[in-house]
């Protein structure tokens, strides 16, 4: 079969090969336009998707997102994994430089179990960035670890109101349902997760623990 894209699928076997991120963003930015990357990410051969995905986590942003969120449903499990990893990434791409780094700092107070710092500033940056998917869910996450799970719950439905793929976000729901004692909530909340995003096995096992529970009820 010929290849239709050499110059991306050598980039692609020469990143493989050594890791080298930023000749590989030079060599296909030089010649692709997100606008194509995106097209072949979705209906290239499973060789080109595979390089057309890890050619939008590097060069693209939030724009590309939907691309990659379908790719997580790809008949190929390489280009899943390869979407997967990305599609985080662009998530914290939105808006401008300066809120990015807002974000950055915020995602790293998460880590740091600072909830209530954590709140009290995504409430703050929201006025400014309400459409900002990534900041819902990071203050949904910081109630969670507040224990208010009722909040978390708002936060989480509104990340995926503004970004359908999100599926940390449903999976962060389902697990506030299982603290508020609502079994049968959470399990549509972990087929959501399941449906966006297949490959979560801790996801489907979940879901098939609480299938047993309900249907011992």
């Amino acid at each position: 079969m010929i290849d239709r894209h050499p110059v991306l699928s050598g980039a692609y076997e020469a990143y493989l090969t050594s890791h080298d991120s930023a000749a590989f963003v030079a060599a296909v930015g030089s010649r692709y336009l997100i606008s194509t990357l995106e097209r072949l990410a979705e209906f290239g051969s499973c060789p080109t998707r595979r390089a057309a995905v890890v050619a939008l986590h590097f060069l693209s942003d939030y724009q590309s997102q939907a691309v990659l969120g379908r790719r997580l449903r790809d008949t190929d499990r390489a280009v899943r994994v390869l979407a997967e990893h990305g599609i985080v990434e662009l998530w914290r791409r939105w808006g401008n430089e300066r809120q990015r780094h807002r974000l950055s700092d915020i995602i790293r107070r998460n880590m740091a179990g600072q909830c209530d710092l954590v709140i009290r500033e995504a409430t703050e940056f929201m006025e400014e960035a309400p459409g900002f998917a990534e900041l819902w869910n990071q203050r949904a996450i910081a109630f969670y670890q507040c224990a208010d799970y009722e909040r978390a719950v708002e936060d989480c439905r509104q990340t995926l109101l503004l970004n359908a793929y999100h599926f940390p976000a449903a999976v962060g729901l389902a697990n506030c349902y299982l603290e508020l004692d609502d079994a049968f909530t959470a399990l549509e909340a972990f087929r959501l997760a399941a449906k966006l995003n297949p490959d979560m096995e801790d996801v489907r096992a979940q879901i098939r623990y609480l299938q047993r529970v309900l249907e011992e009820k």
